[in-house]
């Protein structure tokens, strides 16, 4: 039988009083269990940990080099015990963020992290772009645990989204357009436009339905950065969120409002509908607080 948990607090104990009566008052027990104890973890180590007289408890060289390791070895199942709490009450583990570009955009996802890890300091947070119609299935995979998206998005069984920004698309035109001389463009006078298109492409089919027209999309570049490159070298459009226009600037690239009713856009949080991790669910609630 290898020495076990009592054994060592028994030592400590002692080694701490070098009186075994205050010992045993300290641990609670009776003189002669704690000798017990004692006698048990001496016969289990093979050495022994105390010289015993009538008059006075000493520790044998034995002793001494077994109280460094047992003050250890204490110390750090303290700490396990602690961090096992704070991992059960979200306030330690790891956290993997997917999200698409126009959520940084919003500012959304910096917000929320930002608060998140002032408040949780021992969660580690993990970002990484994704691409959106991918987000569900990392989700389920577990390659994720939140996807900061754009709905309308693919969303499997197990997976639910909350909206956490709330938007309006806008035209992203060339400079040198002549629709650039409106402050507001009617979605009729697009008629004629090719249009480039991020991943999220609800807000040109909207805008086409408004117009009564069907969108001549001329490209699918991906990402926000890619569809402002692709207008700003002339002849294309490009219908983006509202937040792109207040934190990028792209040279030859001039931002309309959309006349009319806002042409609305959302940035949604989608996540595992049963989650168990506690550090997951922790940043789940603390987002809805920031709602």
């Amino acid at each position: 039988m290898p020495v076990e948990l009592r054994h060592v607090r028994c030592f400590l104990s002692v080694a701490r009083h070098l009186h075994f009566a205050r010992a045993a008052e300290e641990l609670g027990i009776a003189p002669p269990a704690l000798t017990k104890q004692i006698q048990e973890a001496e016969r289990l180590l093979g050495v022994r940990l105390f010289h015993r007289t009538k008059r006075s408890v000493a520790l044998t060289a034995a002793g001494e080099a077994y109280l460094g390791e047992a003050v250890s070895a204490l110390d750090h199942l303290a700490r396990g015990a602690e961090r096992a709490a704070l991992a059960e009450r979200g306030e330690l583990g790891r956290i993997v963020i997917g999200y698409v570009g126009s959520a940084v955009y919003s500012g959304v996802l910096q917000a929320t992290v930002r608060g998140f890890r002032a408040r949780y300091p021992q969660v580690e947070i993990g970002i990484e772009e994704i691409v959106m119609r991918d987000a569900g299935a990392l989700l389920i995979e577990g390659r994720i645990d939140i996807a900061y998206v754009r709905p309308p998005v693919p969303q499997p069984e197990g997976v639910e989204t909350r909206t956490v920004h709330r938007d309006a698309f806008i035209v992203a035109l060339p400079a040198d357009s002549p629709l650039a001389a409106s402050e507001a463009i009617a979605p009729a006078q697009l008629r004629d436009q090719s249009f480039v298109v991020p991943e999220q492409e609800s807000g040109t089919l909207e805008v086409a339905r408004r117009g009564r027209f069907t969108a001549n999309i001329v490209a699918r570049p991906g990402t926000l950065a890619a569809v402002l490159a692709h207008v700003s070298l002339g002849g294309d459009v490009a219908i983006v969120p509202r937040s792109l226009a207040r934190c990028v600037t792209v040279p030859d690239v001039e931002y309309r409002e959309i006349a009319g009713k806002a042409v609305p856009s959302e940035v949604a949080m989608a996540y595992r509908r049963f989650e168990r991790a506690p550090a997951v669910r922790a940043y789940l609630d603390f987002a809805a607080s920031q709602a």
